[in-house]
């Protein structure tokens, strides 16, 4: 367990594929913390967030599970309380990601995996807050503070590289 911004942070590594991405664990610190600064994202002291580094095939179970689509996607969030409650809530919630979704989503952008994951688990975790894409009005502003994060990580912003990059979680 890592934390970050006072967020604790557990990872489970479901799938020996993330060992390609060694530095994920520091990666998601990363991100949560530039997303809790830059979004403003109020939550509980010591609030814990869980991620879990799957593949394809579980990821598919999952989507088809909890969504009714039967095949992988690259992230799925899962937010333990509603938004109007999880600034409170001592659980933010899970987010899940497949490597190989990721990685191929990465290369056939030109993008660098690490940037792409990054993007994802800030991604990911906006929808533990309430942050959609249901609506243009929605994706519109989930969007521009994803590319604020980002850039204040020195990460390109990826709509404006790779518009059908649009994370599906």
């Amino acid at each position: 367990m890592t934390a970050s911004d006072d967020i604790a942070i557990d990872i489970a590594w479901e799938s020996p594929l993330w060992q390609r991405l060694a530095d994920a664990g520091a990666l998601v610190e990363r991100a949560v913390a530039a997303a809790v600064r830059t979004g403003g994202l109020a939550h509980a002291p010591g609030a814990e967030l869980s991620l879990v580094l799957t593949d394809d095939a579980a990821i598919a179970g999952i989507n088809a599970a909890w969504r009714g689509k039967d095949k992988p996607t690259n992230v799925l969030s899962f937010p333990a309380a509603p938004a109007s409650a999880i600034a409170r809530s001592p659980l933010l919630g899970d987010i899940v990601l497949a490597y190989e979704t990721l990685d191929r989503e990465a290369a056939e952008a030109g993008l660098a995996l690490a940037d792409h994951f990054t993007h994802l688990v800030v991604h990911g975790f906006l929808h533990l807050f309430g942050y959609d894409h249901e609506s243009d009005a929605e994706a519109e502003v989930m969007e521009a503070l994803e590319t604020r994060v980002l850039a204040g990580l020195g990460i390109a912003d990826p709509y404006a590289e790779a518009p059908a990059l649009r994370a599906a979680g």
